[in-house]
């Protein structure tokens, strides 16, 4: 079930699937958030914004809105 990478809880392995295109889209591209591509959720700040990631080897820190345009599906082991 594909939901945005904005809900995943801490520690979830998920994998990019999609985009909803935005004037942010090709920046996230450019940092290594492209489809088929394996992302954890390392860390939420106390407030809930921003997130860190761990994407293509390295950390990520992303607003909720850049995080919700990103359209994810877990991945189980």
């Amino acid at each position: 079930m594909q939901k945005r990478l904005s809900e995943v809880s801490v520690g979830t392995k998920v994998i990019i699937k999609s985009f909803e295109k935005d004037d942010i889209f090709l920046k996230l591209m450019e940092m290594g958030c492209i489809p088929g591509e394996s992302v954890i959720i390392d860390m939420v700040a106390p407030l809930g914004d921003p997130i860190s990631i761990s994407v293509a080897g390295y950390q990520l820190s992303l607003r909720l809105n850049e995080a919700e345009l990103i359209w994810v599906e877990e991945q189980f082991a």
